[in-house]
């Protein structure tokens, strides 16, 4: 059984507001099977963007996508807002917090 997409970005919240960062959605997707793209940064200082999706093998990854360069602000928001209108169903969600990477890695390995 695939834990519902809604559930898995409401435990992300929950868990980087415990650890004193800041999280919150930024475009809401599909409650039980919205793919989840994580918008990283640490005090404002963007970092990279990371996506969850399934591999060859059939279990879910995060993979850091978009632009190379994440201090390119409008390259990010293009890429964000591409992936959206490709996928309507697509979660976007912000984490401010110190090592945001290390906290969706920690995250994933829940999942």
């Amino acid at each position: 059984m695939r834990l519902k997409s809604r559930f898995l970005v409401d435990l992300l919240l929950r868990r980087t507001e415990a650890a004193g960062g800041f999280a919150a959605v930024l475009a809401r997707g599909d409650d039980t099977a919205g793919v989840i793209l994580v918008q990283c940064s640490d005090r404002g200082e963007p970092g990279p963007l990371l996506e969850r999706r399934f591999s060859a093998d059939g279990k879910y990854i995060w993979e850091e996508v978009g632009p190379a360069d994440a201090q390119d602000r409008e390259s990010r928001a293009n890429y964000r807002e591409r992936r959206r209108k490709a996928d309507p169903d697509l979660w976007v969600v912000e984490l401010d917090i110190a090592d945001a990477a290390r906290l969706v890695a920690e995250w994933g390995a829940l999942t």
